[in-house]
């Protein structure tokens, strides 16, 4: 019967949760956690500490080849598990003492499942910091160092420093870096046992580490362990952005002209866009008044091919970025808004020519431009850590992505109490008109009974014209969007309070629970017994993970509450991705209300259909990408050989004997080969800073290369494998070069007068989507046939 009963419960969970993984291994072992319990609190801190620093003793108990004992695959499970049951113990101890928290088993449940290399499922307010902070230690006791990449550099600093007891307690070291440490304080933090950071602040200094000329300048030590957290957000969400380091070289230039002219294009007259808003082109009427305008230019033919790339950069500013929805105009700079986060994305812009565009057309100073050094996507980030794990609240949603591209598991952790959250039924309205009114009557019943409120929308332009007819009809509410997201920890922290309404935007990733009662939890009996939190969405977002990261702000851990949904057919979700509305679904003739199922079932056909062109393009992007990596890992192996080698000077000297020789007599053997391996070095990232603006070059144009021969991605591989392999012999040719005409002192060499000086200044930006979609190649193909029609 009880052999029943576990068939049956592992069915059910499997049926409920397809993409999970089975917790029965963990949940077995429980038992054994909680009866070490008594000991180990009998036990002093520095005996607790001893007590774990026993466990570094026994090294990585999951390598096949340390032991004798280990040569079965049950003994070493034995092992591991062993070491799973003293990690959850000690950690739970050390939380204890340090912070005065006991973790749940649930939270343990979490720390195991991160320990064994999966994604973790873990919901809002079930203390997913404190697990992962745990599985650090856990690693780290194994003797491996463990990078926590956060979302944000607020969210490393404050985990770190809010976990570091639990730390000491068990005798771990634990850093973080943040856009302020300087290389000394990164390359301390680095070399601590747990070292926290945000996903691009982690990545840029893999960059910086890519161009350094000496040893003692490497700030990361070789890659052991990456635990992700808000994985669905880091790994998915934001595989495809890369993290460029890109180096000075003076303005941008914006052509003003062009600006002002596609300024006054209409829609649907001058240019067209596709469904999905990715791509813009001209009409033939649009393509003539821009011609005419430009002096009677041929935009298509020789005389305008210098303007052509402006005028498709200012098309794209004007047609398809919006202010306050994709960017933001704040102190006279363009700031480019996470669509996933809702926040400002700190330190990104659009690759340069877009950029500029946008700036021409908000009429702002042209920013810096630069040249690109070397570029890394958070995708290929990531696959350079031999382990991986990762947590969040929203993984189920994406397991087929988590497990194509980085071969990683999920497994949904059960609540610590069973959610009670009222989820209510979607509600549809004709147009968004309609849909804005009901939100405001909604937010004035719940208000009514005291009941705290947060409402989810789409963009901060849709937030802040919220809260105005909020305000009118006399609901005063807080806003936490782009603006003002540096007050994000204080106002989510109150957004629980007696009748407090938060009008927010995007909900992921920001780090702080929502408490009942407010921060302190005054008033949280009172607020229960309303009902709780109330949360309502605006409208649905592109991914369903995005929805339950809303309505998973009510109802932590056991709290009650309740979530509702308003949606439209004029939305921006529908219209892009499921405009063929069948005729005749009525609606209410007085609130534009509907309740027919099939509109429910086009908002929810809009959803899937926008989750599966994010897929495509991600698994469109990685097959372009994969090659680049290739070539970089390649290159980089050759560039590791020449900083901690003399292979530098043996290569110079097999080219320039001569010359060597006689600095060699002149400035010494040991300033020969500083000097020829910052020679070497130099050529060798210039040359790979070459490659990659002709890749870019590549990938901007594939599509005419490819219409008429191979398909894109074929004919891309075939143009860029014979560039790469010509990098070494011009390598040898620059260097010898540079060597031969230098000035070589016993201080070494005069970098600048030999040309050989390097940018300093960084930053990163974000590539629009991507290029090599079907859309570009449908716009391309419309742009061809307009101009066909046009000279017929």
């Amino acid at each position: 019967m009880a052999l029943l009963s576990r068939v049956g419960t592992r069915l059910k969970r499997l049926l409920s949760r397809p993409a999970s993984v089975d917790l029965a291994r963990y949940e077995a072992l429980l038992p054994r956690i909680g009866e070490l319990e008594p000991e180990l609190e009998g036990l002093s801190d520095t005996e607790l500490a001893e007590r774990a620093a026993a466990l570094r003793r026994l090294g990585d108990l999951r390598d096949d080849s340390s032991s004798a004992r280990r040569d079965t695959k049950k003994a070493r499970e034995t092992d591991f598990d062993d070491m799973l049951v003293e990690v959850c113990a000690l950690g739970r101890e050390a939380a204890r003492r340090a912070l005065g928290e006991r973790a749940f088993d649930v939270q343990l449940l979490g720390t195991m499942g991160l320990l064994t290399g999966h994604v973790v499922q873990m919901a809002t307010g079930e203390g997913k910091t404190l697990a992962g902070a745990l599985a650090a230690a856990g690693y780290a006791l194994q003797g491996k160092r463990v990078h926590l990449i956060s979302v944000n550099d607020y969210l490393a600093r404050r985990d770190a420093q809010w976990m570091r007891p639990v730390y000491d307690a068990l005798g771990v070291s634990v850093g973080w870096v943040e856009p302020s440490s300087t290389a000394d304080e990164r390359r301390d933090a680095y070399h601590r046992e747990v070292c926290y950071g945000a996903v691009s602040e982690i990545g840029f200094d893999v960059l910086r580490d890519r161009l350094v000329t000496s040893v003692d300048e490497l700030t990361q030590p070789e890659p052991q362990v990456a635990i992700v957290d808000e994985a669905d957000s880091v790994l998915v969400d934001e595989a495809r952005v890369p993290l460029v380091m890109a180096g000075s070289v003076d303005a941008g230039v914006a052509d003003e002209e062009v600006a002002r002219i596609v300024g006054r294009l209409r829609e649907g007259l001058h240019y067209e866009t596709d469904p999905d808003r990715r791509n813009a082109w001209l009409t033939a009427v649009g393509a003539s008044v821009v011609e005419k305008a430009l002096g009677g230019i041929d935009l298509y033919g020789e005389s305008g091919a210098d303007r052509l790339a402006a005028v498709n950069a200012a098309l794209h500013a004007h047609a398809l970025l919006t202010r306050d929805v994709d960017y933001l105009v704040r102190d006279g700079k363009v700031q480019l808004v996470n669509a996933s986060r809702g926040r400002v994305a700190e330190l990104q812009r659009w690759p340069d020519g877009l950029q500029a565009a946008v700036e021409a057309k908000e009429q702002l100073p042209p920013s810096e431009h630069g040249e690109i050094l070397d570029s890394i996507t958070v995708q290929a980030l990531i696959a350079r850590y031999p382990q991986v794990a990762g947590m969040t609240g929203t993984a189920v949603a994406v397991a087929e992505q988590l497990r194509e591209f980085y071969k990683l598991e999920v497994a949904v952790i059960p609540p610590n109490t069973p959610n009670i959250r009222d989820d209510r039924p979607h509600r549809v309205f004709a147009t968004p008109r309609h849909k804005l009114k009901a939100i405001v009557e909604e937010i004035r019943e719940v208000h009514e009974t005291g009941r705290p409120i947060l409402v989810g929308t789409q963009d901060v332009a849709e937030s802040e014209e919220l809260a105005e007819k909020l305000r009118k009809v006399g609901l005063e509410c807080v806003v936490l969007n782009a603006r003002n997201d540096a007050e994000e920890a204080s106002v989510i922290a109150q957004a629980g309070a007696h009748g407090a309404i938060t009008v927010s935007t995007q909900m992921a990733g920001r780090g702080t629970d929502i408490r009942l009662g407010g921060a302190d939890g005054a008033d949280a009996e009172r607020v229960a017994e309303l009902g709780g939190l109330h949360v309502i969405g605006t409208a649905r977002y592109p991914s369903s993970r995005l929805d339950d990261q809303l309505r998973g702000r009510a109802g932590r851990q056991g709290d009650p509450g309740s979530s509702v949904f308003f949606a439209s057919l004029g939305d921006e979700l529908v219209l892009a991705h499921a405009p063929d509305i069948p005729d005749g679904i009525p609606s209410d003739p007085d609130t534009g209300e509907i309740t027919d199922a099939a509109a429910h079932r086009q908002i929810n056909h809009a959803q899937r259909v926008a989750e599966g062109v994010d897929l495509e393009i991600h698994r469109n992007t990685w097959r372009y990408t994969r090659l680049i990596e290739h070539q970089r890992s390649e290159l980089l192996k050759y560039r590791d050989e020449i900083l901690r080698t003399d292979k530098a000077t043996a290569l110079l000297r097999e080219l320039e004997p001569d010359r060597c020789a006689e600095l060699a007599e002149s400035v010494g053997e040991r300033t020969l080969d500083r000097v020829c391996r910052e020679i070497v070095l130099f050529h060798l990232d210039q040359l790979w800073a070459d490659h990659l603006a002709f890749l870019t070059e590549v990938r901007e144009t594939i599509h005419l290369r490819a219409l008429a021969k191979e398909t894109p991605l074929d004919e891309f591989h075939r143009t860029a494998i014979p560039a790469f392999r010509k990098i070494r012999e011009e390598l040898e040719k620059r260097s010898a070069k540079t060597l031969v005409e230098a000035d070589v002192t016993a201080e070494g060499i005069d970098l600048a007068r030999a040309g050989v000086r390097r940018p300093t200044s960084t930053w990163t930006y974000l590539v629009q989507d991507n290029p090599f979609d079907s859309d570009a190649e449908q716009a391309l193909k419309k742009v061809r046939s307009t101009l066909r029609k046009k000279r017929s």
